[in-house]
């Protein structure tokens, strides 16, 4: 009976449009974060603990990795793919649980979405609206299957990929492929230290 509920509840998420899927994400994780003092407060732990629950099921890494190292990505071998992607999220998701310590009183307002149903590919569109100015936030998402996934995320008009993109290459240049997976996870180990 549960797997069979398990079954029906993915089903209908796998079916979700893809603004509909980011609005309820985003709303699920905002009204978590305000009913916890704990992830106000900055619990790391929760907060991420947050983000792999809600977050990350709908998040493409392999894509979000491979884009970021760009041309490189075919240069790595298997394993060297594995652990870039394993520690590029790992950034992300610190990134990301930082960000979510300052939500307060902030609200999410999406612009309508400009797609057609055949569409593989859509940007959706929002802003966060608090005090100061609006913080425009936006999601490049893919159809996988019959699911949504997101695989770029676009803060204050910066595309966290292709931001990436740029240090990671120069960083690569320089050191390889093993160079840049030892600075990512030497970034990681420090900022894990700081719990």
């Amino acid at each position: 009976m549960a797997a069979g509920l398990a079954l029906a509840s993915s089903l209908v998420l796998a079916q979700v449009a893809p603004d509909a899927l980011v609005k309820q994400v985003s709303s699920e994780v905002v009204d978590s974060v305000k009913a916890d003092k704990t992830i106000q407060a900055g619990d790391v732990k929760k907060i991420i603990a947050l983000v792999d629950a809600k977050i990350l099921p709908h998040v493409n890494f392999q894509r979000m990795t491979s884009s970021a190292v760009g041309r490189y990505w075919r240069q790595a071998t298997p394993e060297q793919q594995g652990r870039l992607q394993d520690e590029f999220k790992t950034l992300l998701v610190r990134t990301y649980a930082g960000a979510l310590t300052q939500v307060k009183d902030q609200t999410i307002e999406f612009r309508p979405l400009r797609s057609r149903p055949e569409d593989t590919e859509v940007i959706v569109r929002s802003e966060v609206k608090g005090k100061g100015d609006p913080i425009q936030l936006d999601y490049r998402l893919e159809k996988a299957g019959d699911a949504w996934k997101i695989y770029d995320v676009n803060v204050m008009g910066v595309w966290l990929v292709e931001n990436y993109r740029s240090s990671f290459a120069q960083e690569i240049a320089s050191s390889g492929i093993e160079g840049l997976i030892t600075k990512l996870a030497a970034k990681n180990k420090s900022a894990a230290s700081k719990v």
